[in-house]
C-alpha cells in the first residue's frame, strides 16, 4: 500500500461547528438536579455527564430570575411610549417658531393694509416701496 492508496479516515467532526441550543425545560431540569444535589462532587459529575460548564449554570440561573421578575411585574396595556428624541424636541421648537413668525407676518401685512386705507382716506401719498429696491 502506498501513500496515494491510503484513504483519509472518516471523521465525525463537522466542517463548521454548530452552537448547542438548550430548551427551557432542559435548563430547568438541570438546575433542579443541581439544586437537589447534596454530596460533594455531585454537581461536577452531573456537569461532566451532561457536557456542560459551570458558566451555563450561572447564565441559566440569571435567566430564570429575570423571567420570574418579568412574570411578576405588571404589564401595561396599550401603545408603548416612545423615548423622547433630541430631534423631536428640535422639530417642535422649530414648528413653534414658524407659527409665531407666521402670525407676526400676518399682523405686519394687516398693518400695511391699514396704513394704505388711512392714506387713501386722508389723501396722504405713500412712498412707493417697489422703487426702493
Amino acid at each position: 500500500m502506498t501513500l496515494n492508496d491510503t484513504k483519509a479516515p472518516e471523521t465525525e467532526v463537522p466542517e463548521k461547528a454548530e452552537r448547542r441550543r438548550f430548551t427551557a425545560a432542559y435548563k430547568l431540569d438541570v438546575l433542579r438536579r443541581v439544586e437537589a444535589s447534596r454530596q460533594l462532587g455531585e454537581v461536577g459529575a452531573l456537569l461532566r455527564a451532561e457536557g456542560l460548564y459551570s458558566s451555563h449554570l450561572v447564565l441559566w440561573r440569571r435567566q430564570r430570575e429575570a423571567a420570574a421578575a418579568a412574570g411578576l411585574s405588571a404589564i401595561r396595556r396599550g401603545r408603548k411610549t416612545r423615548l423622547a428624541d433630541a430631534r423631536d424636541a428640535k422639530i417642535v421648537e422649530l414648528e413653534n417658531n414658524l407659527s409665531r413668525m407666521t402670525l407676526r407676518a400676518q399682523r405686519a401685512e394687516a398693518l400695511v393694509e391699514l396704513q394704505k386705507k388711512v392714506s387713501e382716506i386722508l389723501s396722504i401719498p405713500l412712498p412707493d416701496s417697489e422703487r426702493k429696491s
